[in-house]
């Protein structure tokens, strides 16, 4: 299976691991699946730790490509068919990371895993459940 790792889960898979449901847990350890993030999760990431609501050593930047090299994650693709779909996506809200984030889901028929409630809202992206 293919999976996009919401910017949570991707920080929470390298940072605080124990924060993982045990279903989360069994799919990021299982080799046949592919993860993914969207370049945009690297973005967002950079800005939280400039706001200060996470702290990566010794430097954003360097933690960033560190972390790329030991997550089994592949880069999805951000195209422009991605910018007009994160116009297009149904969300109660208009945060842009996470409209790129479900319209990467969405165009690369990817199962989005995520704990943010206003994300599984969207009807157009295949979700992760509890089962």
């Amino acid at each position: 299976m293919n999976y996009l790792l919401d910017t949570h889960i991707w920080l929470w898979s390298l940072l605080e691991p124990d924060k993982l449901r045990e279903n989360i847990v069994q799919v990021l350890d299982n080799k046949n699946n592919e993860l993914f993030i969207s370049p945009i999760t690297v973005w967002e990431t950079l800005i939280l730790a400039e706001k200060g609501k996470i702290e990566l050593r010794p430097s954003p930047d360097k933690w960033i490509t560190e972390a790329l090299k030991r997550s089994p994650v592949k880069e999805a693709k951000l195209t422009n068919t991605i910018a007009v779909k994160s116009r297009l996506i149904e969300l109660p809200h208009k945060d842009p990371a996470d409209r790129f984030i479900a319209a990467t889901a969405w165009e690369n028929d990817l199962i989005l895993i995520t704990e943010d409630e206003k994300l599984k809202e969207s009807k157009q992206i295949k979700l992760l459940t509890k089962a």
